[in-house]
């Protein structure tokens, strides 16, 4: 992943058009699609499991795309053989969801997938130093974690600029949360390389259309 990618998140698509909106993106050049797991506990909202990604796998596939699943679960490492069976590309965990990071990272690279660590935003980033060899992907979640539409945490850039200093090469710095064409571009300058984009894509009248404006924006920045 050297160059800018956005993957947008399916937390904010129209379920009952699922499929098809998927599929819009996909055919605008998507090639991370991104999955918000949640359980009810570690916060508060309960979305989707295993059969959401695996319902994906085929048209991932037909397009060459990574499915992108971001476990915002408790003890993630009972769940990873799961997802990784169905179809993900990318585990993504919290730090804040498990005693048992540096297991559950090996756990995702073991079952085949690229191993990810999300920090909330008041998690010290000096976490990734005590796991940097097993990251494939860090993630800086630029709003608190559980619901889609929420506003871009203004400090979020110096957070991105110190995750990418800490994340060693070749490791991805990627980015959650309020995330549209104005943002990504901040986000890029600061080092983030992955875009996750929700509201701003599925949320629009044109998903297709908005993807493309927020790959322009963190292309050029």
């Amino acid at each position: 992943m050297d160059v800018p990618r956005v993957a947008p998140s399916i937390l904010s698509a129209d379920f009952a058009r699922l499929g098809a909106q998927v599929r819009d993106v996909l055919d605008a050049g998507a090639r991370v699609i991104h999955v918000d797991v949640m359980d009810g506990h570690f916060v508060p909202p309960i979305t989707m499991g295993p059969l959401v990604v695996s319902a994906l796998r085929e048209l991932a596939d037909e397009h060459g795309a990574l499915l992108d699943v971001h476990l915002m679960i408790e003890r993630p490492e009972r769940q990873i053989a799961d997802f990784a069976s169905a179809g993900a590309g990318v585990i993504t965990i919290h730090q804040e969801a498990t005693p048992h990071v540096n297991y559950a990272l090996s756990h995702v690279r073991q079952a085949g997938c690229a191993a990810g660590l999300a920090l909330c935003p008041a998690t010290p980033i000096a976490a990734l130093e005590e796991v940097g060899d097993l990251l494939d992907v860090a993630l800086c979640m630029t709003v608190n974690p559980g619901w889609s539409g929420q506003e871009f945490i203004p400090a979020s850039p110096g957070r991105i600029q110190r995750m990418r200093a800490l994340a060693a090469a070749p490791a991805v710095v990627e980015v959650d949360g309020g995330v549209d064409a104005e943002t990504a571009g901040l986000c890029a300058r600061s080092g983030a390389a992955l875009f996750v984009a929700g509201s701003a894509v599925f949320g629009s009248p044109d998903p297709a259309e908005s993807y493309r404006a927020i790959v322009a924006a963190a292309g050029a920045a």
